[in-house]
């Protein structure tokens, strides 16, 4: 359809632009900036497509005219041509996307939403694609390229497809057959020989069908720009449709959308933003977007109260959000944050640097603001500190989160009320072998372990001083060696131990500095004998008791000793916090770890 000189509009078969870019008849312009979309989005705009839902117009330029611009091929696309019939100005993102996950025969290159590199391969739940009321979400699984789902660090298989067999059993279908239609048709057969019964034939039958139907005849609407629009007309369109380059968050999009009633969101979450910093360190990091989260969270399971409506912040969950239920929630989420920071504080975690997850504040803080002036009841508290710590010393909060939101936000309330145990707190296990392989803070486990110790008392070696909050800003404290790292690499210790928060411990920064990088006796008869500090022996070894270390171990120097005593008191620590014994402490994996069970 004609709409002027300049450019038309035109809806061509979305299978149809794939098998262009495959052929190089679709390229980019050598100015696009490169493929940047993670996992997270491209399973989102598969999950779009498999519905019939609308992902965007696209934008293209026909080649030939006055604005000449060096083509390049899309990532994934073999470079067969240097003379494309068109350019692709603005869907860069998502057609590469489509192109690697649909149509390519290789893992696709992605990375996760901390940006660490991912390969990847889609498929689709094949019950939950037909089923009329499933979520599309959920029916898009995303598989590493082993095509392997594990947990317990590898150890327990949760999903294998790594071969056909694995795919029909599982009823997973691979999405970079939906366009190869002998591939497709191969697959079905191979389904039907490994079930051989009419029902499961039928089944799959019906699937195909769908497929073919749904992704067949999915069109993308195109704006197609002429080869007589001038140059910089074509750069002017260029950089008003790809501001920056990003795509719009679900904050912009609920910004958008309130500023038509007139409401300011941004404004409104600057303000809120203000008062939320305001309150602690420990709340700062959170944003718009986890705050909108926990009050979408809070607002699905008021309504629940009452009706069937669903639980959760999932991203259509948050853009459901209407203007009137924001507001009716948002302040006291705003007090349900103040209450999560305070439960925080309680317990040692002073501020977001050592926050183990900040994702886990956006269920804490939905569940705190559910709880009301219950929250203060100290029967809630303990609770709630199981709860807490069932979750960051399990490391349950890393990814993929928003399905536990809504078990915790359903679960933990009714169980503080004597219901059923949440599921968090019984997928919140912790291995004894893990204690080696938490050497730095990017683990939430390890700065659970030093908040845990500060909880327990812990005392700085030459002050005497409690970690409270005061003390911990002001001294600087953070987690440092007690076998100093320097002494370690002299003595060739093992670095697996000596490295690992076994052997670390909250302490100020001018005592880290009379540490030194010397043996624990040196440092010890330092600060018992230097007129400078002349702790007496007694209470410097109560100080260090303080820190679940083996006194004679460390007078002795014996690293060993030291480590597998202090292992069998962290664990102890971690069963009190989590309310749950730690399998393993005498397991042949634990011995081999440790040289000692650690019962």
């Amino acid at each position: 359809m004609a709409v002027s000189d300049t450019f038309r509009v035109d809806t061509p078969a979305l299978q149809n632009l794939l098998e262009k870019i495959g052929a190089g008849q679709l390229q980019l312009p050598d100015f696009q900036r490169g493929w940047v979309w993670d996992d997270a989005h491209i399973k989102a705009i598969i999950a779009s497509i498999s519905q019939g839902h609308p992902v965007g117009a696209i934008m293209g330029m026909e080649t030939g005219g006055e604005a000449r611009f060096s083509p390049v091929p899309f990532k994934g696309a073999p470079n067969i041509s240097d003379a494309p019939e068109m350019l692709i100005l603005d869907g860069q993102q998502r057609l590469t996307s489509l192109f690697l996950s649909l149509k390519s025969k290789s893992p696709v290159p992605t990375r996760n939403e901390q940006g660490k590199d991912l390969l990847r391969w889609y498929y689709l739940d094949m019950e939950l694609f037909l089923a009329a009321n499933g979520d599309p979400d959920d029916a898009i699984l995303s598989l590493p390229d082993n095509k392997k789902i594990t947990r317990d660090f590898g150890r327990q298989i949760e999903l294998d497809l790594s071969v056909p067999e694995y795919e029909y059993q599982y009823g997973k279908f691979p999405l970079n057959l939906v366009y190869d239609m002998a591939g497709m048709l191969s697959w079905q057969q191979g389904y039907q020989t490994h079930f051989n019964t009419t029902e499961k034939s039928a089944f799959v039958s019906a699937f195909v069908l769908k497929i073919v139907q749904v992704f067949g005849s999915y069109k993308v609407p195109m704006i197609v720009l002429s080869k007589s629009t001038p140059k910089i007309a074509v750069c002017t369109v260029f950089e008003n449709v790809n501001t920056g380059g990003v795509p719009l968050t679900v904050f912009e999009l609920l910004t958008a959308t309130y500023a038509a009633d007139g409401f300011k969101l941004r404004d409104d979450w600057e303000e809120r933003k203000g008062k939320l910093y305001g309150i602690s360190k420990n709340l700062h990091g959170i944003d718009e977007t986890d705050f909108l989260a926990a009050v979408t969270l809070y607002a699905t399971y008021q309504k629940s109260l009452t009706n069937d409506n669903a639980v959760g912040c999932k991203r259509k969950d948050i853009l459901n959000l209407d203007l009137t239920t924001y507001r009716e929630h948002a302040d006291a989420l705003l007090e349900g944050f103040r209450k999560a920071s305070k439960f925080l504080h309680t317990q040692k975690i002073f501020d977001s640097f050592n926050l183990p997850y900040k994702t886990q504040i956006i269920p804490l803080s939905a569940i705190c603001t559910a709880l009301d002036d219950a929250y203060d009841l100290a029967t809630t508290q303990e609770k709630l500190t199981q709860w807490y710590w069932c979750g960051a010393l399990g490391e349950l909060y890393g990814s993929a989160n928003e399905t536990r939101y809504a078990n915790d936000m359903q679960q933990v309330p009714k169980w503080l009320q004597d219901a059923e145990t949440p599921v968090t707190i019984r997928d919140g296990n912790f291995a004894p072998t893990r204690l080696l392989s938490l050497q730095t803070r990017n683990s939430a486990a390890y700065k659970g372990i030093a908040a845990l110790l500060m909880n327990h008392g812990c005392q700085d070696f030459i002050s005497g001083q409690s970690m409270d909050i005061t003390n911990y800003f002001d001294e600087a404290v953070d987690i440092h060696h007690i076998f100093p790292a320097a002494h370690c690499e002299n003595q060739k210790y093992n670095r697996n131990l000596w490295n690992s928060v076994v052997n670390k411990t909250p302490l100020s920064a001018r005592t880290n500095r009379v540490l030194g990088g010397r043996a624990p006796s040196a440092y010890l008869g330092t600060l018992e004998n230097n007129p400078k500090y002349a702790i007496p022996k007694q209470i410097l070894d109560n100080h260090l008791k303080t820190h679940l270390i083996d006194i004679v171990a460390v007078r002795h120097d014996d690293f060993d000793g030291f480590i597998v005593n202090r292992a069998k008191a962290l664990l102890d620590l971690i069963q009190s916090a989590t309310g749950k014994a730690v399998a393993g402490r005498d397991s042949e994996e634990t011995i081999r770890a440790f040289g000692n069970r650690l019962i």
